[in-house]
């Protein structure tokens, strides 16, 4: 049975320790900054072995990789780079969950010469959306034009935001501040986050989408010379862009990132009551006309195994376990650096972890 170690025991942590210690595959231990985290772990699972980590410190990461088969980093986005270093020292598998772009270039560079396989953005999105992305350009030609959209939203809004925090606090404040990479004209280049401002309806439901950063992975530098426009946008409720725009601008809240983090965390509910908004759409030639292809679908919070899970706990956590478990089955490649967009759509769906999108 292989050795799996999960770095980090928050929310999506304690979902991807759900499903990796209960599908009978995996030996799974857990390492967070918290005692209180994993001993919390622990208790909630059966035969998950754990110990306090921290993820700033090579020897402390080394002394929980020992020995495994692979990692599933959770941790903070930042910590990430130390973690896939060690990994690769240990000749460990390494995936991740970020959105960073620098830091997934970071772990790009680390895969070379690797004799293991490094897996970043392994994720929604970036992660399942791009799998998804390259499926619908598949069956056309002289795509012209791929649109990727995604919301994690709260179902019951009540503040004027109308949002609530589904995940972790200085990812959003990542995406919402970082410049964005897109294709424009077939130029790779970077747009400003928040603007470029559009309206969508899925199933009869408004949103708004603005540039964010990271959701495209490595998307757009592999679609560069063969799409015209490839872009990457958050979904929210109408009026949540303008109010945010205030607040990073008008209010400068972009040059205090922490400071922000604490007025979201402090004023900001958490919410398991969510769902995930998901559209990607492909324009190009199909049978010798222009058409357009389009998956659009929404995840709801949901009852497994007994446990409430919020909607962003499932996807994010599917994505990930679902590559690692290809992996195992022989469906990817051992070694190297692995871009979502070579992962088989059709595989995906069919794992017992992907089946969380189908």
């Amino acid at each position: 049975m292989n050795e799996l170690v999960i770095l980090g025991a928050g929310k999506i942590g304690r979902m991807v320790c759900h499903f990796m210690s209960n599908c009978g595959s995996y030996k799974v231990r857990i390492g967070d900054a918290s005692q209180a985290a994993i001993d919390h772990i622990k208790q909630e699972f059966d035969g998950v072995d754990g110990q306090v980590v921290d993820f700033a410190d090579g020897g402390s990461v080394d002394a929980i990789l020992k020995g495994a088969w692979a990692v599933i980093s959770c941790a903070p986005f930042h910590c990430n780079p130390l973690i896939a270093a060690r990994a690769k020292a240990h000749g460990v598998h390494y995936f991740d969950l970020t959105e960073d772009v620098e830091v997934t270039a970071q772990v790009k560079q680390l895969a070379e010469g690797s004799a293991t396989l490094f897996a970043p953005q392994c994720g929604l999105a970036p992660g399942f959306i791009t799998v998804t992305a390259n499926h619908l350009m598949q069956s056309m030609t002289e795509v012209t034009d791929l649109r990727l959209r995604v919301g994690a939203l709260p179902r019951f809004p009540s503040n004027r935001l109308k949002y609530n925090l589904t995940w972790s606090t200085a990812g959003l404040i990542n995406e919402y501040c970082n410049p964005c990479e897109s294709v424009e004209n077939g130029e790779l280049t970077s747009v400003p986050p928040m603007e470029q401002l559009e309206h969508i309806t899925i199933d009869g439901v408004e949103y708004e989408a603005f540039n964010t950063s990271g959701g495209l992975g490595t998307l757009a530098i592999t679609l560069k010379d063969k799409v015209k426009n490839v872009n990457y946008k958050t979904m929210r409720y109408p009026g949540h862009c303008d109010l945010m725009k205030f607040l990073l601008h008008d209010l400068q809240m972009q040059d205090d990132q922490e400071g922000l983090g604490k007025i979201f965390e402090k004023a900001l509910p958490a919410t398991f009551q969510d769902q995930i908004v998901i559209f990607v759409s492909a324009t190009g030639q199909y049978r010798g006309r222009l058409a357009e292809r389009t998956y659009a679908k929404t995840i709801y919070h949901q009852e497994i195994d007994g446990r409430n899970w919020s909607g962003i706990q499932i996807t994010t956590a599917a994505g990930v376990c679902a590559i690692v478990d290809m992996l195992q089955a022989g469906q990817l490649p051992d070694s190297g650096f692995l871009k979502m967009e070579d992962v088989d759509y059709e595989q995906f769906l069919a794992n017992r972890f992907g089946k969380y999108y189908a």
